[in-house]
């Protein structure tokens, strides 16, 4: 990991935020050099499921070596930023540096997207980080040397990053665009740049969006952190740029990076809007080191004998018990394409639950598209979930949080199959 220079000892960072994940992680790596820390987040009482609040964190930025001044800023209401900026140039005497963490994020197609998320998206993403800038830019250009860090991805004009989750897509690369647009316009003035990982961070949002065990493929906040600090200690000549924080990293002559892994040595996977394998349109994630088969007995009732298809739901209806339903209570309706395609489904929410061909006994809540290959991957630990969601392999309609919920069910059957 990148040790500690002293470069932003006194420096003032506001940060949006900041009380949990990658921001947090950002005002602590700063905070050891003695930096000063604005942590301009909403979450000032104790929320039921996300850790941290804007008080916790201060304490841990003051433990860390830095001077932490925590404040209620949600980023959609202008004048909490103005009131925050105001604040903290009265108790720190300027702002050095900004750093737009704040995010929002929906992974739902079109029509799956409600207006009310939609608004969330662009108002936090594009909005805040606009307005926050704006914000903060007649005092960073006070500031011997300037820097406003967004976390949002290198545009990627590959359409498979806008066909699942076309709003939210919009609205991180409306963060990109801002970069591009102020590193220009400010250019000798203000350093703007993008920093985004390479693979999956473990954080709270990545435990709602992943589920149960998806930690296991996924790095630290620290490797962002860590490239974060490196950019920020750059001259406000490095401008422009859109970073990848491996890439970065590597550069700068790391070489462990085992190190920043939640399960070292174990597959990661890679994040939204980055190619990878050098084909854009077929992102492959391998969860196991072994190869697995499937047998080919008999089907469920009523379907096709003697495919990996008919095979796997078998397999599902003998891990059918009514903690499952009880727990998930969701109906999944999967529609494959290809060799032993067809309708098929699992009904988690009716008894003691049931799986086969055709449609479900009652409406489905969930209704997955993919092939009838891709299907057996998935369910046989070949092919993460979310990485095929991402990579545009697995289509989703209905309950998003009920699809989440069926990998719980996947990491039962990968040590049956």
């Amino acid at each position: 990991m990148l040790p500690n220079t002293g470069k932003l000892a006194g420096c003032t960072l506001f940060i949006t935020g900041a009380s949990r994940g990658i921001g947090k992680a950002i005002a602590l790596k700063a905070a050891k050099d003695g930096a000063n820390i604005v942590i301009a987040a909403k979450t000032a009482e104790t929320h039921p499921t996300l850790p941290g609040t804007i008080y916790t964190a201060a304490a841990e930025i003051e433990a860390a070596g830095g001077k932490a001044l925590p404040c209620i800023v949600n980023v959609r209401e202008e004048q909490q930023i103005i009131d925050a900026v105001e604040k903290a140039v009265k108790t720190f005497g300027g702002i050095d540096i900004l750093v737009n963490n704040a995010s929002a994020i929906s992974l739902t197609g079109t029509l799956e997207t409600e207006t009310k998320k939609v608004n969330l998206m662009m108002e936090v993403n594009v909005r805040g980080t606009y307005l926050t800038s704006k914000t903060c830019l007649p005092y960073l250009k006070k500031s011997r040397n300037p820097h406003i860090l967004n976390l949002s991805p290198p545009m990627n004009m590959n359409p498979v990053w806008f066909k699942n989750h076309c709003a939210y897509t919009i609205s991180k690369y409306g963060m990109s665009m801002c970069v591009l647009g102020m590193a220009e316009e400010f250019r000798g003035e203000v350093a703007v740049n993008a920093l985004w990982p390479k693979t999956a961070i473990h954080t709270a949002a990545m435990d709602m969006l992943g589920g149960s065990g998806i930690e296991k493929q996924c790095r630290k906040t620290d490797i962002i952190a860590d490239a974060a600090y490196c950019i920020l200690t750059k001259p406000k000549s490095f401008t422009g740029n859109f970073i990848v924080d491996e890439d970065l990293l590597r550069e700068e002559g790391v070489k462990d990076f085992d190190a920043y892994a939640i399960v070292p040595g174990h597959p990661l996977m890679p994040d939204f809007f980055l190619d990878v394998e050098g084909n854009t349109a077929d992102i492959k994630q391998e969860r196991y080191g072994r190869e697995r088969t499937v047998g080919k007995n008999l089907g469920p009732s009523g379907a096709k004998a003697s495919n990996p298809v008919a095979e796997t739901f078998r397999v599902i209806q003998g891990t059918m018990n009514e903690e499952y339903v009880r727990t998930i209570q969701g109906v999944y309706q999967f529609e494959l394409s290809g060799d032993d395609g067809g309708t098929w489904y699992i009904d988690l929410k009716t008894k003691s639950g049931s799986a086969g061909f055709g449609k479900p006994p009652v409406t489905a809540d969930v209704v997955m598209s993919m092939s009838s290959t891709d299907f057996v991957k998935m369910f046989t630990g070949k092919l993460n979930p979310t990485m095929a969601f991402m990579s545009g392999k697995l289509k989703i309609k209905g309950n998003m949080s009920l699809a989440i919920k069926l990998e719980k069910m996947l990491t039962k059957l990968n040590s049956k199959l």
